[in-house]
């Protein structure tokens, strides 16, 4: 069975002026872009089957990412249900020069496991270590209400 570790991710990607909006900072779309692509990567991991997005909720857009520093996405699937797998995705800006950090960006997504095009079942996430309990209870104590 996966556990949270097993789906936790940590991407980068360099904010360039292709991604930037009028304020010279990472786009909103393309943000979302790279959060759903993680956490996808997270849900596949958890499900052991492809994933595809079928709700992203509170998308938190707190500060923007300036052109030239580095958007820094996390993502880890916290619960599963039938055929559905939901995930936490963070965005930090990071400062390529001294890898400071700072969160730019928050969401939670359920995405549905696809076998032959249907929905198919998902094993059970477990928790094992304080780290996996750690990210999973904070998961849950900030979801949205579904």
């Amino acid at each position: 069975m996966p556990t949270v570790a097993d789906t936790h991710i940590v991407n980068r990607e360099r904010v360039q002026p292709t991604h930037a909006n009028n304020y010279e900072s990472a786009h909103g779309g393309i943000v979302m872009k790279w959060m759903d692509e993680i956490g996808a990567m997270s849900a596949m991991r958890a499900a052991r089957e492809t994933c595809v997005t079928a709700q992203m909720s509170r998308v938190d857009f707190e500060r923007p990412i300036p052109i030239g520093n580095t958007a820094l996405v996390e993502s880890y699937a916290y619960a599963t249900g039938r055929t559905s797998v939901r995930v936490r995705i963070e965005v930090s800006r990071e400062d390529p020069r001294t890898g400071e950090t700072e969160q730019t960006t928050s969401a939670y997504a359920t995405f549905v496991a696809i076998s032959d095009g249907e929905p198919t079942e998902v094993p059970e996430l477990t928790v094992k270590g304080e780290k996996c309990r750690e990210l999973r209870d904070t998961a849950l104590a900030e979801e949205p209400e579904r």
